[in-house]
């Protein structure tokens, strides 16, 4: 998407345009990353707050993606570095094709599969696809991915002393050649430039006992209840597989994941300040192109690139839920490294209380996870090193021996063993490229799953803003506790006024 003023328009007539020229005009960072500012005048794009001159109106646009301003012949500013930023909000407020488009993208699936399985996954073809990118954000599907190279390269090149050609392969470039071609026209910079022109010193990258080992800093959005988040991972973590870790200042989650070349052992870090806060990621991956994948799900899981400010704003005009904002700024709606894992947590922990979902699971990854032997890196001493022993099971070792380990109504585990086999033979998929409503829908269609189950699973795996679990006991504690209505349908019917935030009203109740 484009808002372009010519020297025939008048841009600032434009609502749209002329909020975004304000804020960019106020150097006001809460807007970096929701969209570029490109001004066609130098032939740069700056992300919002860019602390150059003001352009003027009839030379700039404005851009949803990095891609549609390289489209339009534009290169990244040296100065305020655009991609240095959170990521936009709009891939999990919105929910359309070009939503979900950008979503499988970030997760790598133009690099594994081509555009013909990106547009597999989504239900088009090919062609189609390219129309609704092109005409949605400014560019196609093959420009959308090589953007996203690129700027998985810079964040190797400023962050970690990866030798070039290493970052070349863990950006998914097919080639050197290819790399150094788009990195020039990008950045008007050679790889080496990039890293030169970078001020702070890289983190140690480095290969031990065949895993690569890397350590990354990925901003978050103020404000970032960071904590809260930790606390919720880490109460339902599952033993071998996951831990929360330390206190204080260096309040973290460490895990092992299975990522599509291999397992990874990755943890996650608190960092940064109230004003610009961070996530220190310290990452051992089987495979370096593993990479890209991996931050863009870290990103997702801590839910990194939230407009908490605008959903703070809008949930404290509710003098309910005034208070809680306040004491509470910027809660993250927890997401997904693992789209089935999900499934399988909540399939599980319907109807039980967090503890005993966790002895549950715990006990199904004992007897069929795979084995594995991981330690997460950044540990700041042995008593603080988080070993790994299992990855969490797979669908297909659920469906074939699950029965011998799951434990429960009869009922309740065919429903469970029904869902591992359709995931098993690919019948049902679960993935960050899925609608909300379709895959609700399917999951309803499956005996045992009711609106708490399907609506949870959306909620982790798509990220999706707007789902209040009204079916869920604690919430609606939370919300008798507050005041509001704690039956699901006249609470369903008071949240209304919470939309298109309702996850993170959720979350409030949840508190409470």
């Amino acid at each position: 998407m484009t808002i372009d003023g010519g020297p025939s328009t008048t841009p600032l007539a434009d609502p749209v345009f002329a909020e975004r020229y304000r804020a960019m005009s106020a150097r006001d960072a809460r807007f970096d990353g929701q969209f570029i500012t490109g001004v066609h005048s130098t032939g740069i794009y700056c992300r919002p707050s860019c602390p150059a001159v003001t352009p003027k109106p009839g030379n700039v646009s404005f851009y949803l993606t990095a891609a549609a301003a390289h489209e339009a012949g534009l290169r990244a500013c040296k100065r305020c570095l655009p991609d240095a930023v959170p990521g936009s909000p709009e891939w999990n407020v919105r929910d359309d094709l070009a939503a979900r488009a950008m979503r499988l993208i970030a997760d790598g699936t133009v690099e594994r599969e081509g555009v013909p399985g990106l547009a597999r996954r989504l239900g088009y073809t090919p062609r189609h696809l390219g129309r609704v990118l092109t005409a949605e954000l400014g560019a196609g599907p093959l420009a959308l991915a090589r953007a996203h190279r690129a700027q998985t390269a810079r964040l190797l090149l400023t962050g970690t002393d990866l030798p070039i050609t290493d970052v070349a392969f863990a950006a998914g470039f097919s080639s050197v050649r290819q790399f150094n071609e788009t990195m020039t026209e990008v950045y008007r910079l050679t790889p080496g430039g990039v890293r030169a022109a970078a001020r702070r010193s890289p983190a140690a990258a480095h290969r031990e006992a065949g895993a690569m080992k890397l350590s990354l800093r990925l901003p978050a959005r103020a404000p970032f209840d960071g904590a809260g988040l930790i606390g919720f991972l880490g109460a339902r973590a599952i033993d071998g597989v996951e831990t929360a870790t330390g206190g204080g200042d260096r309040v973290g989650y460490a895990r092992a994941v299975r990522l599509p070349h291999g397992p990874a052992a990755v943890r996650l870090t608190l960092t940064g300040s109230v004003e610009a806060p961070a996530v220190q990621c310290d990452a051992a991956l089987a495979d370096v192109t593993d990479l890209a994948p991996l931050v863009a799900r870290v990103r997702r899981l801590l839910d990194l690139d939230a407009d908490a400010e605008a959903i703070d704003a809008a949930l404290a005009a509710d003098p309910v839920l005034a208070p809680s904002v306040a004491a509470t700024p910027g809660l993250r709606v927890p997401g997904a490294v693992d789209a089935e894992e999900i499934v399988f947590r909540a399939l599980i922990g319907q109807q039980v209380s967090v503890a005993a979902a966790r002895t549950a699971l715990t006990r199904l990854t004992d007897a069929l996870g795979e084995p594995i032997a991981l330690t997460a890196p950044g540990g700041q001493d042995a008593a603080s090193a988080a070993s790994f022993t299992r990855l969490f099971p797979t669908a297909a070792a659920i469906a074939e021996h699950g029965r011998e380990v799951l434990r429960g109504p009869a009922r309740r585990i065919d429903a469970i063993l029904g869902v591992a086999g359709a995931l098993a033979d690919g019948s049902l998929s679960i993935d960050v490229g899925e609608s909300r409503d379709d895959l609700e829908q399917r999951l309803l269609a499956f005996p045992g799953i009711g609106p708490w189950t399907a609506g949870y699973i959306a909620l982790r795996v798509l990220g999706s803003p707007d789902i209040l679990l009204t079916g869920d006991l604690a919430l609606r504690q939370g919300a008798a506790r507050l005041g509001l209505p704690s039956e699901p349908r006249e609470l369903a019917a008071y949240g209304a006024r919470w939309a298109p935030w309702r996850s993170y009203a959720g979350l409030h109740l949840w508190r409470a």
